[in-house]
């Protein structure tokens, strides 16, 4: 038996200390450092029966082996695209979102459609909660079994009667140690219930798919080194008040960060959203001022998405900046360069801008859309709905080159779009095509043209 142990740890941050304190020295945060007993006995391998390892060998670059790693198919076809090809052996996937997103129907509906015998261990959920809403999502795996339990010790006895090839768990918050001795959801039981995860996926090659809870301010609840120990870490988001959910990847060790999956809420689960631009462009009957259509990528996927914005007097004196789903720095900026060089006078005038959809841009293409979804409100004029623009604008007033500027055209005339703008630097390959490219170089051109 070894000598007991405690710690104090910060609840809000993580952080370990020698002693009690009032105010957390890291976070800052007041009455957040509670004592925690880190040690009960000695610990065992996440096995019953351990065998000797050998030990690893230290190798040269040049004499490293690649190998050509198979994914697990999640089935989900949006789901492996953010994961970047699918699930990677041994791999840990730590999805957080807010409560009642739809974290642990996403999971349950990839444990009942892959064609893998999968393990779902729920800490939250009876097993006949878990039969009903698998029956409203009506895949039914038959090689899907459904574990409702919190010991971490208890669960590897039944993995190692069950042999699963893929383990889900939900979520981390509720598994407790018993090497740990002290409540579910503290610090070190997260850190050491993780840490026992991350050993079993590492030496059987068993991915482990992880649910998450979240603190009030968004972030993964628990230590920060927790995602620092997983491989991918999933953000599940989404207004409940509104059917649609997006799926991004925060941190992927085996593929891009870039991508974005779109997922719609319905009674029998959730659907994929197979061309977002649909859900991105509100449908109305006739020209409105103040709107304007941006061709975006984001990762791979190019998307067409509504900008609005409204123009008018600002009544209390102090002109009202708001910006929702975009930079509201990168607004102001626009804005100064619309004064400047191109003689708005939008100095007194509250200016509000809305991404639809309720999604959030950092693609600079959408800088063009911003500008005219304003000069479209400032003046009332609106812009016929056929066009699309994309492009960056600089603070000089003239309108720069994107990157993969061909993909952001093609789909563009694929939903029928007749014209497009973009700068007069980008470089596009000659052919024909149902849409009309036109190239401006500043913005008192685009002025010209459509005002």
């Amino acid at each position: 038996m070894a000598k007991t142990k405690t710690a104090y740890f910060c609840q809000n941050c993580g952080t370990q200390h020698a002693k009690w304190m009032g105010q957390c020295g890291t976070c800052k945060e007041w009455n957040t450092i509670v004592e925690e007993v880190i040690t009960k006995e000695e610990k065992s391998d996440w096995k019953i029966d351990t065998e000797p390892r050998k030990a690893n060998v230290a190798l040269k670059v040049k004499d490293i082996e690649i190998q050509n790693e198979v994914r697990y198919n999640a089935v989900s076809t949006e789901l492996n695209n953010v994961l970047g090809g699918g699930i990677v052996p041994g791999s840990i996937i730590l999805l957080g979102g807010e409560p009642g997103i739809g974290k642990s129907t996403l999971m349950l509906q990839v444990a009942l459609s892959m064609k893998h015998k999968v393990l779902y261990v729920s800490g939250e959920e009876s097993q006949t909660q878990i039969k009903l809403r698998a029956e409203r999502v009506q895949n039914l795996n038959q090689d899907c079994l459904i574990l409702t339990e919190t010991n971490t010790q208890k669960i590897f006895k039944a993995i190692q009667i069950e042999q699963p090839e893929i383990l889900v768990i939900d979520s981390i918050q509720t598994l407790h140690t018993d090497y740990v001795e002290s409540s579910a959801g503290s610090i070190s039981q997260i850190k050491e219930t993780t840490t026992e995860l991350i050993k079993f996926a590492k030496e059987t090659g068993t991915p482990v798919l992880v649910i998450g809870h979240i603190n009030k301010e968004g972030s993964i609840a628990g230590p920060k080194i927790l995602e620092h120990m997983v491989d991918v870490v999933l953000q599940f988001e989404g207004d409940r008040n509104h059917t649609y959910r997006i799926l991004r990847a925060l941190k992927n060790r085996f593929g891009s960060t870039q991508e974005l999956g779109i997922f719609e809420m319905r009674s029998g689960g959730l659907r994929e959203v197979k061309n977002p631009s649909e859900i991105l462009i509100s449908k109305k009957d006739g020209d409105l001022s103040g709107t304007a259509i941006s061709a975006t990528l984001e990762g791979m996927r190019p998307l067409m998405i509504e900008v609005q914005a409204l123009v008018s007097t600002a009544v209390y004196g102090t002109p009202q900046r708001s910006a929702t789903g975009y930079n509201l720095k990168r607004l102001n900026m626009i804005l100064a360069v619309l004064e400047k060089r191109a003689g708005f006078r939008l100095g007194a005038k509250d200016v509000f801008l809305n991404i639809t959809g309720g999604i959030s841009v950092d693609d600079p293409a959408i800088d063009l859309a911003v500008i005219v979804a304003v000069l479209s409100s400032n003046e009332d004029e609106p812009i016929p709905q056929n066009y699309a623009f994309a492009a960056e604008v600089g603070l000089t007033g003239e309108i720069r080159p994107i990157n993969r500027v061909e993909q952001r055209i093609t789909e563009a005339e694929k939903l029928g779009f007749e014209k497009i703008f973009i700068s007069k630097f980008c470089k596009v390959s000659q052919k024909e095509s149902n849409i009309e490219i036109i190239k401006i170089s500043k913005i008192e051109d685009l002025v010209d043209m459509l005002f």
